[in-house]
């Protein structure tokens, strides 16, 4: 299972250098989890960049995988991640869903690097 960082979504929707490396994984929809929390921050950031029917678009791309919601169970798992690894709330609970299935995380947030379960790569320089 592969769950697909919000960094790594805003480059692949925008076409960015490292765009390419992530459309594989995205590709391989029984294999793709979304953090509802992805959504929030994907949502967030591109419709400052885009109009609002391509950033609608974007997300019904992601809502190709399976969403996961945030329960109280998860929660507790994630504020647990937060503390092990001096993670912030939405990438602690990103983090924790991405292991609760065993799963990767691909990412280009500095925050992940060098965690278990973990494909980081270097985010392009703006």
């Amino acid at each position: 299972m592969n769950v697909v960082d919000s960094s790594c979504w805003i480059e692949f929707f925008t076409a960015g250098t490292n765009g390419p490396v992530f459309k594989p994984v995205i590709e391989q929809r029984d294999q793709l989890l979304v953090p509802v929390i992805s959504i929030y921050e994907v949502y967030k950031i591109l419709s400052r960049k885009l109009p609002v029917g391509a950033v609608l678009s974007c997300l019904d791309v992601m809502r190709l995988g399976r969403v996961l919601d945030l329960t109280d169970k998860r929660a507790v798992a994630a504020a647990d991640i937060a503390s092990k690894h001096q993670l912030a709330m939405a990438d602690a609970v990103i983090y924790s869903m991405a292991l609760e299935f065993d799963g990767t995380l691909w990412t280009q947030d500095v925050d992940y690097k060098g965690l278990p379960s973990v494909n980081y790569f270097d985010k392009p320089l703006a």
